[in-house]
């Protein structure tokens, strides 16, 4: 049997949705970000998944996330109630990984990224909201140019 990789993911902008911003490491009061539990639930059956965060660093931010992801858990009654979400790893320094989920990250394809573009850098919740209908008429408008 081969063992598992590593799926690192962060906690704060992937899991929980950040919308009341840093409150401390043990604070933590918005709910998830939309099919987050769902998520982990899945990856768990395919990778090793560890949670790491900035809250990481503190004991009480490691249990305050093992807290919340409990408490989100519990109601989907995933596996006939069974405490699926024992088996995610907490790890307090970055563990070596086969990926990483994060929102404050950039994928680096060999080139540098100028420092402009760093600088202005936006996490995902953090971008302008575009709706399906413009997306529709962006596709609409440019459709048939490559032709």
């Amino acid at each position: 049997m081969t063992s598992k990789k590593t799926l690192v993911v962060d906690f704060d902008g992937v899991l929980h949705s950040y919308k009341s911003g840093w409150e401390g490491h043990e604070t933590i009061s918005d709910e998830p970000v939309p099919g987050a539990i769902e998520f982990l639930y899945d990856a768990l059956k395919v990778f090793k998944v560890a949670v790491f965060s900035s809250r990481s660093s503190s004991p009480g931010g490691i249990s305050a996330m093992q807290r919340w992801v409990e408490n989100w858990s519990k109601p989907l009654m995933f596996d006939y109630g069974e405490k699926w979400w024992l088996a995610l790893e907490w790890p307090i320094s970055k563990p070596a990984a086969h990926l990483t989920i994060d929102d404050r990250a950039i994928t680096f394809m060999g080139e540098w990224p100028s420092m402009q573009s760093l600088v202005e850098f936006k996490p995902w919740n953090q971008l302008p909201k575009v709706s399906t209908l413009s997306k529709a008429v962006e596709f609409l408008a440019t459709e048939g140019e490559g032709e």
